[in-house]
């Protein structure tokens, strides 16, 4: 059990941190030839980054932003949460808490991700030869796979 909670921990940690790169790095679109990239916060060309997303002033992108540290945050609060139910809480109950927190985690980044899919991923304003996602876009979604699993394991699992 112990190295149960110890493994679920380590994921978790990972997660906030796979989750805090994705959100703050500019490589959520990466042209065809490879020598510019997008982000949820800049547009870079051949390693300069500028201020000038074409769509940044978009309402779809804000909400890709917020959700996106929405789940930063709730993700953190549920590692906090969840240490400190580990000291507090009686043996024999669950990690209700701590899974739940996880879940609305996972429900910011399922909200945030689809947002952008939908309107930026497959778009051509990012790049007039076309271009395909970054290692950015891919992190969020295996964060999204890793919270969901997290979340539940926390609302099955039983301080012994």
């Amino acid at each position: 059990m112990l190295v149960l909670l110890a493994g679920i921990f380590v994921v978790h940690i990972a997660a906030a941190i796979m989750l805090f790169v994705s959100t703050i790095s500019n490589v959520w679109m990466v042209s065809s030839d490879v020598l510019s990239s997008v982000g949820l916060w800049k547009n870079c060309t051949q390693g300069t980054c500028d201020d000038s997303l074409i769509y940044g002033n978009e309402d779809a992108l804000k909400a890709v932003q917020a959700f996106m540290i929405l789940s930063i945050i709730f993700s953190l609060i549920s590692l906090v949460v969840f240490v400190f139910q580990l000291f507090t809480m009686e043996k024999g109950n669950r990690f209700f808490l701590s899974g739940s927190t996880m879940l609305v985690c996972w429900f910011c980044i399922l909200v945030g991700v689809s947002i952008y899919t939908h309107h930026y991923a497959h778009s051509d304003r990012n790049f007039a030869s076309g271009g395909h996602q970054g290692y950015c876009f891919i992190l969020t979604w295996i964060c999204f796979c890793f919270t969901f699993i997290i979340g539940i394991l926390y609302m099955v699992l039983r301080k012994k």
